[in-house]
């Protein structure tokens, strides 16, 4: 059976990983795979993370099944933290949350969801957009479609170009958005931007998706919210699918979540019966260890204050990387072409190189990157930036 099977070309990403393993350059530099990084180029456990585990496993008494919705503790804080504890939606009762297995099981959940409510229906995502998008939404069935976004020439946002196509969807389409730090381009819709997509989506009839891996990585918890909060507040069906992995530093233990809002309490209870009996028949029951951290963190008001202090020197050190990096290249090239990178939020942004001149910083340099010149800004330090800084302007 398995002979008629075909040869895939390597994953870009995983790729990347495993050359810069096997390079023996001591001057080598990740800026490839999207983690983040402290200053030695570690990705940290984090201390409130470490202090939860303690408390967990002097608790845990059963290895038993959590069930579909997984950790209620993780269901609950979850939805405080994205929409707000004092989001009106939230109050009415009109949220349901699942645990999932990372940010791409949420999304693969919904994906089925949908495709079981509407049969290949349309779901329009932003150019560019995270790759993995693609597969996890499209092999489910969901037809892929784009919307312009990012404009390569400012390295802003293409508002115009982007609210125009939105008053153009069909009724019935869905809309995918990145909640904040866009992957893999930085830029952000702004409130006013946030405000305009949300009367679309009511006056077109579309359903907004978000996709919110990063929050509190680019201004604030409150501030990266703003826009699935205002959704919420004003669309009568919502799509949230979040991860822990970036700002819980729990990448390998897969914790995420779908979150929907419904405008009803009885569409809201048949909703959160159809999501729970989609995960049964994909991998029946989430994984336990990773939610259960997460919800005794977001349960324990000292842990809680610790996590926001340790996820506030993450952001702060991502956004001081992006301004040295921008005063760096501006005293090396005279000129202002990298400015833009502390105006992006984020661990990504585009350099805007050729990809002859990506393939000339992995060979002569050993520095890693994504062919579209994407770098994860958390891979610099103070001991890499100058020879980083550099090489780029070598090849330039």
């Amino acid at each position: 059976m398995f002979e008629t099977l075909k040869a895939l070309n390597p994953d870009p990403i995983l790729g990347l990983m495993a050359a810069y393993r096997q390079d023996q350059n001591p001057k080598r530099v990740d800026l490839g795979v999207g983690v983040y990084k402290d200053e030695a180029g570690h990705t940290p456990i984090l201390d409130c993370v470490k202090r939860a585990d303690t408390l967990h496993r002097a608790a845990e008494t059963t290895k038993t099944y959590v069930g579909p919705p997984g950790d209620p503790d993780f269901d609950a804080g979850i939805e405080k933290l994205v929409f707000g504890a004092d989001h009106p939606t939230l109050k009415a009762g009109l949220i349901r949350t699942v645990q999932a297995p990372g940010g791409c099981g949420a999304l693969r959940i919904a994906a089925e969801l949908i495709n079981r409510a509407k049969p290949g229906a349309a779901i329009w995502v932003s150019d560019p957009t995270w790759a993995n998008h693609v597969p996890l939404l499209g092999d489910a069935g969901l037809e892929i479609k784009l919307y312009p976004y990012y404009d390569a020439a400012s390295q802003g946002l293409k508002a115009d170009a982007m609210l125009g196509a939105l008053a153009q969807i069909p009724a019935g389409d869905l809309v995918l958005l990145h909640g904040c730090c866009h992957n893999p381009c930085g830029v952000d819709l702004k409130p006013a931007e946030w405000d305009a997509v949300a009367k679309l989506a009511v006056d077109r009839g579309f359903t907004p998706f978000v996709d919110l891996a990063y929050l509190g990585l680019g201004t604030g918890l409150d501030e990266d919210a703003y826009g699935v909060r205002k959704l919420a507040a004003t669309v009568p069906e919502l799509i949230v699918a979040s991860s822990c992995s970036k700002n819980f530093g729990l990448y390998r233990e897969r914790v995420g979540a779908l979150s929907l809002v419904s405008p009803n309490a009885a569409q809201t209870d048949i909703v959160f019966g159809q999501i729970q009996n989609v995960a049964r028949g994909i991998y029946s029951m989430p994984p336990n260890y990773g939610g259960a951290l997460v919800g005794r963190i977001l349960s324990d008001a000292t842990l809680t204050a610790d996590w926001k202090r340790e996820l506030n020197a993450m952001r702060d050190r991502i956004n001081g990387l992006r301004g040295q990096l921008a005063t760096k290249f501006r005293e090396r090239l005279g000129t202002h072409r990298f400015d833009f990178i502390p105006q992006q939020l984020g661990m990504f942004s585009f350099l805007g190189l050729t990809k002859e001149q990506v393939a000339q910083l992995k060979n002569e340099y050993s520095i890693y990157m994504v062919d579209s010149s994407r770098i994860n800004v958390a891979g610099v330090n103070q001991q890499n930036i100058d020879y980083f800084c550099d090489a780029v302007c070598q090849v330039l």
